[in-house]
């Protein structure tokens, strides 16, 4: 019997040339074969369901068909607008440079917004998108990684159906993952109105999509091609503050109208080709003055370069005065976390603001084990003690400001599918500067000194949670 266990384990390892080839990050390749080889079968198990890029490569397949031009290109079918390109020539050559930086990075031209609203939390969130879905007129986009089949979700699912009775185009995008709990039959009535439903992924292995990992993690809500909502809330009652286990709830979405709402569209018209195969036709919307340089970043594993990271690492060298930061989870990595105390050297304010609980507490416990370096280096660290914060936003002097669905870990940077919008509004930056005053002092500001002498129990969960992070 022994033999047969150890012959077994020793199959398993069958997994480790197909780790190899992928070439993933040096990181994330040692943390695969640590427990691929110090975990039998259930490392093994783990790597096949977490590990592997078959969403990944069946989604390259799916653009190729999607798309109009080759993957690497700018799309000509976005190309900068000529109001747009005239706004853009008023700024100074650092932030004209800076801007085609972000362009080459995420291969998407920069784009512009006639306006832009930030939304605090869902109590503002919430009534504006149910607003904007009760004057639809041509189609709502809806696409959420988490949709909760409690009160909150079938309060807009009614409001979903309403417009579909009424001829409006609706589609709605959700992660299966995200979503699991979301009951097939609590959208009958939504389909039978003539709403349309996709899982981006689902766990149903008839599709070939039974994948944990590779989540599309996006939050974009797009009405009449006229306005989009872009950040971090999902659908569900816990971002509400109602959930007495998550308690009051942080968080932010941005409202932008204007040429930015094309780029928009495409993310969700791409996401939607790949759950459904189906191409739907554009719908013209009237054009606006541009105001604020806007641009769209798009992170997910068929992205080869990695741009989310490289935008927000761009973002931290173009800072001079100020980097102020909120993100749900903190699991940095080398690149990430380099920047951070590279630009805290040269003398910039960086904060940070992270979660002090969340619903993962492994990525708490990995997080912290990157406090020493941080502080060390002049970064101000923040734990927020009010609830839960679920903001990403990140705050650059007085006039670069980027909100959106990822976190700086290394999900957010390298596996799920994310968007963000940045843009370049003193206005909309200070908004959103006293937005983190306020949740900074509602935090815990970590103490150097205090922190070195936590127990060593601490230390030692720190340690042996550190080595998984590109896992976690």
């Amino acid at each position: 019997m022994k033999t047969v266990l150890a012959l077994s384990y020793f199959a398993t390892w069958v997994a480790i040339p197909h780790l190899l080839f992928l070439k993933k990050r040096p990181a994330a390749t040692l943390a695969w074969l640590w427990a691929i080889i110090f975990i039998p079968f259930l490392g093994t198990l783990v790597y096949c369901l977490f590990g592997t890029d078959r969403l990944k490569r069946l989604r390259l397949k799916q653009r190729a068909r999607f798309s109009a031009w080759p993957l690497g290109q700018l799309s000509p079918a976005s190309a900068t607008d000529q109001e747009t390109a005239d706004l853009i020539e008023t700024l100074s050559g650092r932030e004209r440079q800076f801007l085609q930086l972000l362009s080459r990075i995420n291969q998407l031209p920069v784009s512009s917004a006639a306006a832009l609203r930030i939304l605090r939390d869902a109590k503002e969130f919430y009534p504006a998108l149910e607003e904007r879905i009760r004057h639809a007129e041509h189609h709502v986009h809806l696409e959420f990684y988490l949709w909760r089949d409690d009160d909150t979700g079938r309060r807009f699912l009614r409001l979903l159906t309403e417009a579909a009775q009424r001829g409006v185009n609706v589609r709605l995008l959700l992660d299966g993952v995200g979503s699991f709990g979301l009951r097939r039959k609590r959208l009958t009535d939504f389909r039978a109105a003539g709403g349309k439903f996709a899982w981006f992924q689902s766990l149903d292995p008839k599709r070939g999509r039974f994948v944990l990992n590779l989540r599309n993690h996006r939050k974009l809500q797009i009405i009449d091609s006229a306005v989009a909502f872009v950040g971090g809330m999902n659908i569900g009652r816990e971002y509400e503050g109602l959930d007495p286990e998550f308690g009051h709830w942080s968080d932010v979405q941005v409202e932008a109208t204007g040429s930015v709402v094309w780029e928009l569209q495409e993310v969700f018209a791409d996401d939607w080709f790949f759950a459904t195969g189906e191409k739907f036709p554009e719908h013209a919307a009237p054009a606006l003055r541009p105001v604020y340089p806007t641009h769209v970043v798009v992170g997910g594993a068929d992205r080869a370069n990695e741009p989310m990271s490289k935008s927000v690492v761009s973002l931290l060298h173009e800072s001079t005065t100020r980097v102020w930061i909120a993100t749900g989870y903190f699991v940095p990595d080398d690149v990430l976390l380099a920047a951070l105390e590279l630009t805290a050297n040269r003398g910039v304010d960086v904060r940070l603001l992270v979660a002090a609980k969340n619903d993962y507490p492994a990525l708490v416990i990995a997080g912290r084990s990157y406090y020493d370096e941080l502080l060390a280096a002049g970064v101000r660290v923040f734990e927020y003690t009010a609830g839960t914060n679920h903001a990403k936003i990140v705050v650059a002097d007085d006039q670069w400001a980027m909100v959106g669905s990822a976190n700086l870990d290394y999900r957010s940077m390298r596996l799920n599918f994310e968007l963000d919008l940045l843009f370049r509004s003193p206005e909309h930056n200070s908004a959103l500067a006293r937005i983190l005053e306020h949740d900074f002092a509602l935090s815990q500001e970590i103490d150097p000194t205090v922190f070195a002498g936590r127990p060593i129990s601490r230390k030692w969960a720190e340690a042996a949670l550190r080595p998984l992070s590109p896992m976690l």
